[in-house]
């Protein structure tokens, strides 16, 4: 199989909800996916998807993306696209960083690897780990007592694990922090995000307020230093996302005994070749993971599904379902949630096939 061209569409997708709000006042109302398509001499086209959250939470934007894929696509034509990891080598080589930007290409090229094989990417992940996959729900920040009426609505749906967006003022999030707690069964687990939001000394003061609460602390504040400073002042169980920017980085924070769970987003670290690779250093390490990606639509969510399904399910800490928060859908055959949980799709492949008529014309094609 040889790749003869590729094609670049953009969609909008509106979140549910009207707005997502995290820390420093950061927002979105529409995200900016991209949707890559390889075309190959065979029956077969692979599908990928990115959709970095804003311009402003990774060093990641949607035009961004584009510009990169069309930088990126003319090195790889002629070659095998289930050569993954000849494929992963030439990108690196032609794009310094950018693993954002690989990350669609990538999720394409597993895409054709389970459909040239007539099996689910799940299966050459690893094979399917257990029945299904928990999610949690990410509750948009807000007033105290709004967000713990919305962790009790999405509860009566079925989630048995939230992740609260905190970062804001240390008084509100302690309110924040207290007020979902109280909502909760004892078994749920509850994880204050502060998606870096917080200065070291603000952190602190948070985490001691709440020592008393089964709560998980994550990515506090925006160094790795910083967070490390906060670890060493608190016993409650802590999780790093933002600096986990890859396997180096994983290994470091180990060593230090920086974390006791990561995020692992499948676009931050440059695509499912090399989450696999995190993944299993996390399963070897015993680190469980929350296995998602930035943000995205049903082609994401069906990525992180297969990786997800495919890790032992006891280092399964969470996953999400992207295309449950947005009003526009990319494709069919993706995940579903069904009371809390979602399963791999046992198609070939991502077993995904976009919606056309959503994606409009392509922004460009590159062929031979």
């Amino acid at each position: 199989m040889k790749i003869t061209g590729f094609r670049c569409y953009q969609i909008d997708l509106p979140l549910k909800e009207g707005r997502y709000s995290w820390a420093d006042g950061k927002y979105v109302e529409v995200f900016d996916s991209t949707i890559v398509v390889i075309e190959t001499d065979s029956d077969f086209e692979g599908y990928g998807e990115v959709c970095p959250l804003g311009p402003f939470y990774l060093p990641a934007y949607g035009p961004g993306a584009r510009a990169g894929l069309k930088e990126l696509a003319p090195h790889l034509l002629g070659l095998d696209p289930t050569n993954v990891t000849l494929i992963n080598q030439v990108m690196d080589q032609a794009l310094l960083g950018h693993p954002y930007v690989k990350s669609p290409i990538d999720m394409a090229c597993w895409d054709l690897l389970g459909k040239s094989n007539g099996t689910p990417v799940c299966a050459l992940l690893g094979g399917r780990q257990g029945d299904a996959v928990e999610l949690y729900r990410a509750i948009s920040q807000l007033p105290p007592e709004e967000m713990a009426e919305n962790v009790a609505g999405y509860s009566k749906e079925g989630y048995r694990r939230f992740q609260l967006k905190v970062g804001g003022s240390p008084d509100d999030d302690i309110a924040r922090i207290r007020a979902a707690r109280a909502v909760l069964a004892d078994t749920d687990v509850l994880v204050a995000d502060a998606n870096t939001g917080w200065q070291s000394h603000e952190a602190i003061r948070v985490v001691n307020a709440v020592a008393d609460l089964d709560v998980y602390i994550e990515q506090p504040c925006r160094s790795y230093e910083e967070c490390l400073t906060v670890r060493s002042r608190t016993s409650l169980p802590f999780i790093l996302d933002e600096n986990i920017d890859g396997l180096p980085q994983l290994l470091r924070a180990h060593a230090d005994g920086a974390v006791d769970a990561i995020n692992l987003k499948i676009s931050k670290v440059g695509g499912l070749s090399k989450a696999r690779v995190i993944r299993d250093v996390c399963v070897g390490l015993g680190l469980p993971m929350t296995i998602e990606d930035s943000w995205g639509g049903d082609i994401i969510t069906a990525a992180i599904a297969h990786l997800a399904h495919s890790t032992p399910e006891r280092h399964r800490f969470s996953s999400t379902d992207f295309n449950s928060y947005v009003s526009a859908s990319n494709a069919s055959g993706a995940p579903q949630r069904e009371n809390g949980v979602m399963r791999a799709p046992d198609a070939a492949g991502l077993g995904i096939s976009p919606n056309w008529d959503n994606l409009g014309s392509p922004v460009f094609e590159i062929r031979d």
